[in-house]
């Protein structure tokens, strides 16, 4: 099964997330498909802390890609971010 899900980067204490379509079968940091975007959670003021290449998540989970639970939530906030 294909899921997009974070792939942690980053050094200690200073997390870092990839956005990435990967096979479900795949270490969490191992092998990925594409990558569609990153979130940064230590993000300092106006620096960019998410971004979303919403039409490949769109594309993915149409053929059948299951987002899980936390890039869910982090695609309908850049959703909603960018139609305000």
């Amino acid at each position: 099964m294909v899921v997009i899900r974070l792939s942690r980067g980053g050094a200690k204490k200073r997390p870092f997330y990839n956005i990435v379509v990967a096979d479900s079968r795949e270490r969490r940091d191992g092998r990925f498909i594409e990558r569609v975007g990153f979130y940064n959670p230590m993000a300092g003021e106006g620096e960019e802390g998410l971004r979303v290449a919403q039409d490949r998540v769109t594309y993915w989970s149409g053929v059948g890609a299951q987002l899980s639970p936390t890039v869910r939530r982090l695609v309908e906030t850049a959703k909603a971010k960018a139609a305000a």
